[in-house]
C-alpha cells in the first residue's frame, strides 16, 4: 500500500512539473496582452526553433547608438506615441508584446551599432496597420523561423551579446547552425534579435529572448 502511495505520489510531481513546464513555454505576458503565435518545432538544451505565421510589425529606423539600452528606449518611445494615436488614422492600439529590437553590432567597442525597434501589430488592425512618418510596417509573409534563447531579469548592454553568444554556442553541432547562418546570410552574419515582454515596471518574472531569425526558403529541407 505504502509502495503504490509513493508511485501515486511520484506519478502526480511527475505530471505537476510537466503542467509548469508547458506553462512556461508561453511567457506568462502573452496571456495578458497580444503576442504573435507560433509553433515550436524543435528544442534543446540552450535553445528553442519556432515558426511563425505572416504577421505585420511596425518599426522604427534603424537608431545608430552605442547603448542596446538607450536605443530601445528612444524607439520604444516612438512606437509607444504611435500605438496612442500619433498616426494617419489617429487611431488608438492595443500594446502587444514582446517588443523587438534588432541588433547590428558595430565593428568596435566604441562605436555605435545600428538597433531597429519593432512592435507586433494587433490581429484586429493586421489588414490595415495606420501608416506614420519613419514608422515603416514590414511583413513577414509566410513562414518566418527563429533560434531562441531565454533568460530573465533587467536587460543590460552587456547581457544582449553574452546571451546572443550562448545562443550561438548552443546550436553549434545542431542540424540548426547551418540554417541559421544561411537564413541570415542576406544580413550582418553577428546580427541578432532581441525579444522584451515585460513592462519597464514590473520587476519580477521579467521574460527576455534572443532571436536568431531565418528564412525557411533559405533553408529548404532542413527545417521539415
Amino acid at each position: 500500500m505504502a509502495r503504490r502511495s509513493s508511485r501515486l505520489l511520484l506519478a502526480s510531481a511527475v505530471l505537476a512539473l510537466a503542467v509548469l513546464a508547458a506553462a512556461a513555454a508561453v511567457p506568462p505576458t502573452c496571456e495578458r496582452i497580444e503576442c504573435p503565435a507560433y509553433e515550436v518545432v524543435d528544442s534543446a538544451n540552450g535553445f528553442e526553433i519556432r515558426r511563425y505565421t505572416d504577421a505585420m510589425w511596425v518599426s522604427t529606423a534603424p537608431i545608430e547608438d552605442i547603448s542596446f539600452v538607450s536605443a530601445t528606449r528612444s524607439g520604444f518611445l516612438q512606437l509607444f506615441n504611435y500605438i496612442q494615436g500619433k498616426n494617419a488614422y489617429n487611431e488608438t492600439i492595443e500594446m502587444t508584446a514582446p517588443v523587438l529590437t534588432e541588433v547590428s553590432p558595430s565593428d568596435g567597442p566604441f562605436c555605435a551599432s545600428s538597433f531597429v525597434v519593432s512592435f507586433y501589430v494587433p490581429a484586429k488592425n493586421q489588414p490595415d496597420p495606420p501608416p506614420a512618418d519613419g514608422l515603416p510596417v514590414r511583413r513577414w509573409a509566410g513562414d518566418r523561423y527563429a533560434a531562441v534563447r531565454r533568460f530573465g531579469g533587467f536587460v543590460s548592454d552587456a547581457d544582449v551579446g553574452e546571451q546572443a553568444a550562448r545562443l550561438d554556442a548552443s546550436l553549434q553541432g545542431t542540424r540548426w547552425a547551418a540554417a541559421v547562418n544561411e537564413g541570415r546570410s542576406g544580413s550582418q552574419p553577428t546580427s541578432y534579435t532581441v525579444a522584451q515582454y515585460n513592462s519597464p515596471f514590473e520587476f519580477s518574472g521579467r521574460v527576455n529572448e534572443i532571436w536568431m531569425l531565418f528564412d525557411a526558403a533559405k533553408v529548404g529541407s532542413d527545417v521539415n
